[in-house]
This record gives C-alpha cells, sequence and structure tokens, in this order.
C-alpha cells in the first residue's frame, strides 16, 4: 500500500524515541517539514536530517508557550501538530507521590494543552490544520498501578474533543490515537516494574487486564500510520475521533 504523502510543517513532541520517533520519521518519509521537540536527544543522534530541526524543550514547563515564541517565530505556518511526549510512574494510587501525580498531568495534560493552544492559534490564521495528540487505552480501563497516568490520559482525550469541537468550524481538525500495548522502552520498563509477561497478550484475572485478540503487541510504526492517515486530506472529513490501535484489547471498548 503507498504511504499518504505528508506535506507542509509538521512539530512532533516526544520525538526523540519510541512511538513520537516512529511518528516523524513516518513523516518525513510523506515529505514534510518537521520541528521535533523533547527534553533531551541521544548523544548519538548526530545531526538532524535535511528538512528536520530539534528543539530541547520541557513540555511540563510553565513557560513552554514563551519558548515556542522565541524557537519558532520564524514559521510562517503550521500544518499539523502531535502530542506525543508523556511521562508514566508505575505505583499504586495509595502510594503516588504529590510530585509523580503532578509531573504526571504537567507533561500528559499540560504540555498538550500549551503546545495545542499555542499551535491553533497560528492555524487560525490560515483557517487549516490537523493536530493529533497520543492518549492511551488507559484513558478508557482502568490500570492497576497506573492510576495517575489513566487519568492524564482521559483528562487529555476529552480536552482534545473539547479543542476539536471549539475549532471544528475553523477548518482545524483535531483526534487522537488511544494505543494499547506498544514496543516502547517506556512499555518494557513497565512491562519489568510490573512483572509482566505472557499477561500482556493473554489478559490476567489477577489484575483485571485483558489480553490482545490479535496476539501481538503493536510496534510504534503501527501507531505511527495511524497518526499519518489522521493527518492527511484522507481524513478530512475525520475530527473529535479517537482511533484505539491496540490489536482488540478493550474490546472495541
Amino acid at each position: 500500500m503507498t504511504e499518504q504523502k505528508i506535506s507542509g510543517e509538521y512539530i512532533v513532541t516526544g520525538a526523540a524515541g519510541g512511538i513520537g520517533e516512529a511518528v516523524w520519521r513516518r513523516l518525513h518519509r510523506g515529505g514534510a517539514n518537521l520541528v521535533l521537540i523533547d527534553r533531551a536527544f541521544p548523544a548519538d543522534a548526530g545531526s538532524a536530517p535535511e528538512r528536520v530541526r530539534r528543539i530541547t524543550a520541557d513540555l511540563g514547563a510553565p513557560d513552554l508557550q514563551d519558548r515556542l515564541d522565541r524557537e519558532l517565530g520564524d514559521l510562517a505556518a503550521i500544518d499539523g501538530l502531535v502530542n506525543v511526549a508523556g511521562v508514566q510512574h508505575i505505583r499504586k494510587l495509595v502510594d503516588v507521590s504529590l510530585d509523580d501525580f503532578d509531573t504526571t498531568f504537567a507533561v500528559n495534560v499540560r504540555g498538550s494543552f500549551l503546545m495545542t493552544q499555542w499551535v491553533a492559534r497560528r492555524m487560525l490564521t490560515t483557517g487549516k490544520g490537523s493536530i493529533v495528540s497520543i492518549s492511551s487505552t488507559s484513558g478508557r480501563m482502568p490500570r492497576m498501578a497506573q492510576g495517575a497516568y489513566c487519568a492524564s490520559k482521559a483528562a487529555l482525550s476529552q480536552m482534545m474533543r473539547v479543542f476539536g469541537l471549539e475549532l471544528a468550524r475553523t477548518g482545524i481538525r483535531v483526534n487522537t490515537v488511544a494505543p494499547g500495548s506498544t514496543d516502547t522502552a517506556m512499555v518494557r520498563r513497565m512491562a519489568g516494574a510490573m512483572a509482566f509477561g505472557s499477561e500482556v497478550l493473554d489478559g490476567s484475572a489477577a489484575s483485571f487486564r485483558l489480553g490482545i485478540p490479535l496476539n501481538r503487541v503493536a510496534t510504534p510504526e503501527d501507531v505511527a500510520n495511524s497518526v499519518a492517515f489522521l493527518l492527511s486530506d484522507e481524513a478530512r472529513h475525520i475530527t473529535m475521533a479517537e482511533l484505539v490501535v491496540d490489536g482488540g484489547g478493550t474490546l472495541g471498548l
């Protein structure tokens, strides 16, 4: 199948690895010019490829928009934004520290809010644009020892629906992608912390977890392809939607 061509200027947060890296590489192959934002890029990343610029920034910082004004004031137009940056702390809610709780919401919710607001204001001048945020099936289903993360992703998904509703008549579309278990460094760390094994695929009654009917864990590229579709003109009549990419792990709920 031919990949969608993606032309124009795009911003991807959380771009240093995992889903964020897969997203920007997919868009780059499609022809996009890219701004990549993360709090740190690997020391061995080398120089940025052609049509790519990198910005190191803390998505949870209250002055994020001021930083964007300074760094990206030269962008004449922005065609798309993908909010990928996220953090997760594996701990039961009764044990979660206030610092960890606040950090989770600062990055997962406030950072995406600030990015979306800043980009949407610039899209309003052109009357077009597409914004996609990476939520999670954890925002739909409760997960043991992931309470703060679940709450933040539920908040993110609902916030993006409201952005989509408010911006719909301006020509700006806003959607989310909700991955299930995906083979990223974050999920591998979680698997180690929670002693995951076959229960990811098969489910676990003890932890109230459903399995994955397709019997495979998603790759970051699976998620990136879904993002590219929602950004493209092929999805021009889709807004306020959440595309679940979980191999059936939430049974269509």
